[in-house]
């Protein structure tokens, strides 16, 4: 059955909630929130990976980070806690601290140390696409061919970490990352293909600009884009859908599950 990663950004400046969750009493009171709500995994992230954010230190990472996790893991001890980060260091240590899962946005920074650490805790590993880096991805965005390079690029990393017989992979395809308006939406309807490389897939829409700039909006405005796209990615095969607003990705997973279970034909949704 799919997943609901709940978004707890403990940043000052994230897209769409930046400085609310920044402190202990408030990251615990929307975690809370959240998995009352029905969230599954809560996905913390210390380091903003809006277009054009800048990074922050190792250690400012860490401050922001490690003691609401600690906070988390002691009284919410059976949540699936992810971890959003590009940092080797960070994501050992959060491990260490009681992490389930690394969601890695950019597996080219220190790519043989980040995979050599998810190994040796063998612990599950989102792997996520975006052309370019955090910070100029939506500068140079650059494809010879979009849907081939997007499956050389999880066929090539796959492969790597099956070398490192890492396997517990979840396919990320980095929807607002180094992509287009439209190239996003086409992202979408390549979905079922991605299922064909067997790992299970995670997409991460919620109040992103592919959705206000389409409908010409403000992103406080995107909950029902984000609901309906939400609904068409599961519908195409998305496993998990990562989301800022738990209560109506639930009730949009209900709904599927629904249809899903008296769907005629089978082969066309699949939970």
């Amino acid at each position: 059955m799919p997943l609901i990663m709940g978004i707890l950004n403990l940043t000052p400046d994230s897209f769409y909630d930046g400085g609310k969750y920044n402190n202990i009493k408030n990251a615990v009171n929307q975690a809370r929130n959240m998995i009352s709500e029905g969230a599954d995994i809560i996905d913390l992230g210390a380091c903003s990976s809006r277009p054009g954010s800048q990074p922050i230190s190792l250690k400012e990472e860490e401050k922001r980070l490690f003691p609401i996790l600690l906070k988390l893991r002691e009284i919410f001890p059976e949540i699936i806690i992810s971890i959003d980060t590009y940092r080797y260091q960070i994501a050992g240590q959060a491990i260490n601290y009681g992490a389930n899962l690394i969601n890695d946005i950019y597996i080219e920074k220190d790519e043989d140390k980040m995979l050599q650490t998810i190994q040796k805790h063998d612990i599950p590993y989102v792997l996520m696409h975006m052309s370019g880096n955090p910070t100029n991805m939506q500068k140079k965005i650059s494809y010879n061919h979009f849907e081939k390079d997007i499956k050389d690029f999880f066929i090539q990393k796959i492969r790597k970490l099956e070398n490192y017989e890492i396997t517990k992979i979840i396919l990320d395809p980095g929807f607002g990352f180094g992509k287009t308006l439209y190239q996003n939406y086409e992202l979408i309807n390549l979905l079922p293909k991605m299922m064909q490389l067997k790992y299970p897939i995670l997409t991460g829409i919620s109040r992103k600009s592919m959705i206000s700039k389409a409908l010409n909006i403000q992103t406080n405005d995107t909950i029902n884009g984000t609901t309906v796209l939400n609904t068409i990615c599961l519908m195409k095969g998305a496993k998990i859908i990562r989301v800022h607003d738990v209560k109506e990705a639930k009730e949009s997973l209900e709904i599927f599950k629904l249809v899903a279970k008296n769907n005629p034909n089978p082969s066309i949704i699949k939970i």
